[in-house]
């Protein structure tokens, strides 16, 4: 799959990094990537996601990512 990543401004202003906009970015044909439990995950996490503005997001996902070891134990907190 083919990856697009939006940067946005206001989150180097406020040193988060990445400075990626969640909301905008995201990968081609991810269904190929991945099983169709993790995809359902993704899926989830981004219609949640979509709620918040750039930097509540990214604030949201680091926090998350920050409290589990694997990106598996990642999307397990993901309720579906």
């Amino acid at each position: 799959g083919n990856m697009e990543i939006v940067l946005d401004r206001r989150l180097s202003d406020r040193r988060i990094f990445p400075a990626m906009d969640i909301n905008r970015s995201g990968t081609r044909k991810e269904e190929l990537l991945m099983t169709a439990e993790e995809l359902n995950r993704i899926w989830i996490l981004r219609k949640f996601l979509n709620e918040m503005n750039p930097v509540e997001a990214m604030e949201f996902l680091l926090e998350r990512i920050m409290k589990t070891k694997t990106n598996i134990k990642f999307l397990e907190s993901m309720s579906g």
